[in-house]
């Protein structure tokens, strides 16, 4: 029989590193500490003068340098969000113990970016206007394309399986993990980096979403600015990450005695076909991807007790997803289901959002703590109607949990963890 399938069944695959580059810090333990924690990573912006933008703050990496991970001549050939992404890589790497378990080309790449090298995109359309066409770099082709995080990424590994990248916006990561899912279920390969990067705390990227009217511009306390969920919430705040989950197919993980954090179990995806940035107001299609995802796992909605939501902190978004999630599962188990956004605490990291969120989701299963959504302080009565877990981490049971991304365009993206030997 094809190695497409076991016995009749799609293969398993379960979850055994996490590579986290985030507004928590470098590493595993400083994203999930910091989580859980309940702390606010949104502050002043210090990468460049925001003097002249509506908003002033947003969620950057501390003392990210990306000598600590590739040579210097590698570092200057890629923005920074290929530099994101090959450092969270490499943090995979080392979190999962895969490395030499596995033929390099049975071990692929998919990492996600909504954006891709919009610094470096600015920086050239300067040089050319200014100095002329003469004086552009080389690389700014290269080192601007949304691949080239996944590229980036793979050859700093020497990885030379499947090889992909998304970029549907904020589902971007989203959309890479679950096509990486399916790559090991179909047998394409045996392990999958996937997750998404992202780096447009830009003045151009902020000066955007500003002309969009998307950013909070709560300048005076930007620690409180993200809060979804909450009646006061103005819009979201900006956020940078690199995240790498390191999917593999189950019975070469245990056989190798990986230390698995979870099960991945399901994938859902659809569109709204509705507007350009607008979630539709019936919510059909991010209910649609929610129902996909748990049927593709097998499970049903009373199996779920935690969802990650995609909780922007934005007026429109915030009460569309929990209409959404109510129509998904019905009233009566949407009020007993756990939801919170990370986002209020690491920002909206883009691209990279899906992957940084689906890690913690990961993490709250394998822990026993469901992370909180800060800055919860009164309830949007539009957004009630599911069991918020408000500004404090809760220590609960964790057997299966959804992680939800909607991005501009009406790209819905839902995946679906277990905990690890629950079936």
């Amino acid at each position: 029989m094809s190695r497409l399938i076991q016995d009749g069944k799609l293969r398993r695959v379960v979850v055994t590193g996490i590579g986290l580059v985030t507004p928590f810090g470098i590493g595993r333990e400083a994203a999930w500490d910091g989580a859980i924690s309940g702390r606010s990573t949104s502050a002043t912006i210090t990468s460049f003068d925001s003097s002249e933008c509506e908003t002033h703050f947003a969620c950057e990496v501390p003392g990210f340098e990306p000598t600590d991970f590739v040579e210097r001549r590698a570092a200057r050939r890629m923005d920074r969000f290929s530099q994101l992404a090959v450092a969270a890589s490499r943090l995979a790497l080392d979190d999962s113990g895969v490395e030499g378990t596995a033929p390099r080309d049975r071990i692929g790449v998919m990492i996600g970016s909504g954006i891709g090298g919009i610094e470096t995109f600015y920086q050239q359309v300067v040089v050319c206007r200014d100095r002329g066409a003469d004086r552009v770099s080389p690389l700014f082709i290269p080192m601007i394309i949304a691949n080239m995080a996944a590229a980036q990424a793979s050859m700093d590994l020497g990885f030379q399986g499947p090889l992909s990248c998304a970029t549907t916006a904020c589902a971007s990561a989203n959309h890479a993990i679950g096509d990486a899912f399916d790559q090991i279920r179909l047998g394409r390969a045996d392990v999958m980096f996937a997750g998404g990067a992202e780096a447009a705390v830009t003045y151009v990227g902020i000066v955007g979403f500003n002309a969009m009217k998307a950013l909070s511009t709560r300048n005076d306390d930007p620690g409180t600015a993200s809060r979804p969920f909450d009646i006061g919430r103005d819009g979201f705040v900006m956020g940078e990450a690199g995240a790498v989950l390191v999917l593999e197919e189950k019975e070469r993980a245990e056989a190798r005695g990986a230390d698995i954090i979870c099960e991945m179990v399901g994938y859902g995806l659809s569109g709204d076909a509705h507007h350009i940035t607008e979630p539709d107001p019936t919510g059909a299609g991010p209910a649609n991807a929610m129902l996909m995802a748990l049927a593709d796992a097998d499970l049903e909605p009373a199996d779920i007790d935690y969802i990650n939501a995609h909780g922007t902190s934005t007026p429109v978004g915030d009460p569309s997803e929990i209409r959404v999630i109510r129509r998904a599962f019905g009233d009566e188990l949407a009020a007993r289901t756990m939801v919170s956004s990370t986002k209020s605490m690491h920002g909206h990291c883009l691209g990279a959002a899906g992957a940084l969120e689906g890690a913690l989701t990961a993490l709250s299963i394998k822990h026993g703590i469901v992370p909180p959504t800060i800055n919860l302080n009164e309830l949007d009565p539009d957004c009630a109607g599911v069991d918020h877990v408000i500004n404090e981490a809760r220590t609960a049971t964790v057997d299966a949990a959804l992680s939800n991304v909607f991005g501009f365009g009406g790209h819905n993206a839902t995946l679906a963890f277990q905990r690890a030997g629950v079936r």
